[in-house]
């Protein structure tokens, strides 16, 4: 198997060091950048299969080259490092499209855990799509999952993988009540309360995008979940 390429953004010399000498002996092929600019032109270069950034960066802050990265990939798992711990720092990444958030100091053992995870997670995500239904018909609206659009109403809106993640999942269970666990379970892989209040601002630009229908509605059940449901 050829070994996975890593995007590693991160200004710390010592830190920085210290992981790419552990992600190497552990296999991975890891490209290494020092600011937010510098990232971006090695992204655009390179095929990865996986970023990891620093939120506070010289140049170009993390999440600027998030959502960066992001408008060109909407697939490609992205980690967030960083010495905060605020939860509106982790909601900022989460809403920068970020797929997890490791606060610093963390353990060697703990990174590896997280990027086996999400590599293997893309893998089986990418295997599974293409055997799943990908074609959705939404009131007004034709969702096509696989090409991450949502058109209809005299209107075309790209989504990014995540926004496309929940609304499949909705028209999967079209008019049954979701659990809020089992959405986060499904897209994300856990139920971690900071990725429940991810999950709310993905869902409340769901409910913007669809707006132009009023048949449309996604129902919100307080505490335990949500149900997209199509009114007579």
């Amino acid at each position: 198997m050829a070994e996975k390429k890593i995007l590693f953004v991160e200004d710390d010399k010592n830190l920085g060091f210290v992981v790419q000498d552990n992600l190497s002996l552990k296999g991975y092929d890891v490209v290494r950048c020092y600011d937010g600019e510098e990232g971006l032109q090695s992204y655009k270069k390179g095929q990865f299969d996986l970023c990891i950034l620093d939120v506070m960066l010289p140049k170009k802050d993390g999440f600027t080259l998030a959502r960066q990265i992001r408008s060109t990939d909407t697939d490609i798992p992205i980690l967030f490092l960083t010495a905060k711990s605020m939860q509106d720092d982790k909601l900022e990444g989460f809403r920068t499209g970020a797929d997890d958030y490791i606060v610093k100091p963390f353990s060697m053992d703990e990174l590896v855990c997280r990027i086996e995870v999400f590599l293997k997670r893309s893998r089986t995500t990418k295997e599974v799509t293409r055997e799943l239904p990908h074609i959705f018909n939404v009131g007004l609206y034709t969702f096509d999952y696989n090409n991450l659009t949502l058109t209809g109403n005299n209107s075309s809106k790209v989504l990014t993988q995540k926004e496309a993640d929940v609304l499949r999942c909705f028209c999967n269970n079209l008019g049954i009540v979701i659990r809020r666990e089992e959405i986060l379970k499904e897209v994300w892989g856990d139920d971690d309360y900071f990725l429940g209040r991810s999950m709310d601002v993905f869902i409340s630009k769901l409910r913007k995008y669809l707006s132009g229908d009023p048949s449309i509605e996604i129902v919100n059940y307080h505490g335990i979940g949500f149900k997209l449901n199509l009114k007579a």
